[in-house]
């Protein structure tokens, strides 16, 4: 039989081990010996779950984060847990870790998806967790997922210690949780599995006669288990989904007894699915690896990151754009041809479409990497804007001024004015800037590529403008 004992309503709530004296509402009342809930694995559930680890020591690849001298860890020893917001990639270990933490003494979970969980059951959530002596985790599963008014309904309840939110997201927390919410809670970030510690999970799982594979007694050819690491890109979760498939295709193939070999690997594992979206934190990282790689002058980076976007589906068109933007950025008139090849590019991307596009988006991005760099033109219309802010709207000077009317012409609009192609070698020495700004320099050319001619014959330009300046 439960063990149960309901005290009467006018008993304070124990919270944190001690006595919370505010009145507990009428409707409520407080269970001494509450059920915790437990992680129940199915014989039936899939590997990946079978396999979970029971304890911190048991999490593979995650030692910097809940290794016996980690932070977390001494929080947890210290029984003084904060909210926290689980940060990492697929299958690095969110989920085993919330349910890891569940497992400290005096704490119950509270498990919700924010896939199918609202408002509604955040609240049932709270509601249970009051009337419970034990400290309750609100878990979280991608927790991204919800939207600012839901996240809101968790801030009074995180704020009061009613439950310790743990909120596992793929996503970058900084983007996708709220300021006061992740103000309250602390980020911990899980990393990808390298190929060793992934290695060690499905050998682990290939060798446990309770839970895992071992009860088989299969035997794995030399370049299987690699095979698998291989194609699992740091998900622990892919790895032993793929291990697991590759088992049950190779026990009802045509030689069970055998080797389970490479070939089956990788016809169970499909096409490679690599970690990128379209408007989140993974697309802007590779965005901005192939620009700065380009900006190193380093085509072999660029070419490789550029090959990671449209491996991964990217549209060739932004590909082209980013290119575009780089040529007059970070080139300019070091090499003014570099902006005519990128717009050409982008235009024949946009006829070809993919594969072929494929072509042109090499030809630019190597031609790109390898151009001289100059960022003078842009920048000095920066400073340029930047100084228009300060002084406002100085008068043009009379000389450039238009003069369409006879009345302008006789106010002086225009004169002076001296046409360029009608002096020797098509230059003129006045002051083109308003007097309040006449010794302004925006634009500073560099010495290299192409630029350096503009550089020599600037300075002659300027020189002549600043010997007619009146003294």
């Amino acid at each position: 039989m439960t063990r149960a004992l309901i005290i009467s309503l006018a008993a304070p709530a124990l919270k944190g081990g001690r006595y919370d004296k505010r009145p507990m509402p009428e409707d409520e009342t407080l269970d001494l010996f509450p059920e915790r809930p437990k992680k129940q694995v199915d014989s039936r559930a899939p590997l990946a779950d079978r396999m979970r680890p029971k304890t911190f020591d048991d999490m593979i690849g995650q030692e910097k984060v809940v290794g016996p001298t980690s932070a977390l860890r001494g929080m947890v020893a210290a029984g003084d847990l904060p909210s926290l917001i689980l940060w990492g990639p697929p299958g690095s270990g969110k989920t085993t870790l919330a349910w890891l933490l569940a497992e400290t003494p005096d704490t119950r979970i509270e498990p919700l998806s924010a896939v199918v969980a609202g408002v509604k059951e955040i609240r049932a959530a709270v509601d249970r967790a009051k009337r419970t002596a034990l400290r309750t985790l609100l878990f979280i599963d991608e927790i991204h997922r919800l939207n600012r008014a839901q996240q809101d309904v968790l801030l009074p309840h995180v704020e009061a210690g009613t439950v310790t939110l743990v909120g596992a997201t793929t996503e970058n927390p900084s983007f996708t949780v709220n300021a006061p919410l992740l103000s309250r809670s602390r980020v911990i970030t899980l990393s990808p599995l390298d190929d060793a510690a992934l290695l060690r999970v499905v050998e682990r799982a290939s060798a446990d006669e309770e839970r895992g594979l071992g009860k088989y007694k299969l035997r794995f050819a030399e370049q299987t288990l690699p095979t698998i690491v291989s194609a699992a890109d740091g998900d622990a979760r892919r790895a032993l989904g793929i291990l697991e498939a590759a088992v049950a295709a190779h026990r009802s193939g045509a030689d069970p007894e055998g080797a389970v070999e490479p070939e089956i690997v990788r016809e169970v594992a499909g096409r490679r699915v690599l970690i990128h979206d379209r408007d989140r934190e993974e697309h802007h990282n590779i965005t901005s690896a192939l620009i700065k790689s380009l900006r190193a002058s380093d085509p072999d980076a660029a070419l490789y990151y550029m090959a990671r976007m449209i491996v991964a589906g990217e549209d060739p068109l932004f590909i082209a754009r980013r290119l575009l933007i780089f040529a007059s950025e970070d080139i300019g008139n070091a090499d003014p041809h570099a902006l005519l090849l990128a717009n050409a590019t982008y235009q024949a991307v946009d006829r070809l479409g993919m594969p072929e596009a494929r072509i042109p988006l090499a030809q630019a991005a190597t031609y790109l990497a390898c151009a001289p760099r100059s960022n003078a033109a842009y920048t000095a219309l920066d400073r340029a804007i930047a100084l228009v802010k300060q002084t406002g709207s100085p008068p043009v000077p009379m000389h450039l001024r238009n003069a369409p009317t006879q009345l302008m012409s006789e106010l002086g609009y225009g004169r002076d004015y001296r046409y360029p192609h009608n002096e020797v070698d098509a230059e003129v020495d006045a002051i083109n800037l308003p007097d309040a700004i006449s010794n302004e320099r925006f634009y500073e050319p560099t010495d290299r590529g192409a630029e350096a001619e503009i550089a020599r014959r600037l300075k002659r330009f300027r020189t002549r403008r600043t010997d007619a300046e009146p003294e």
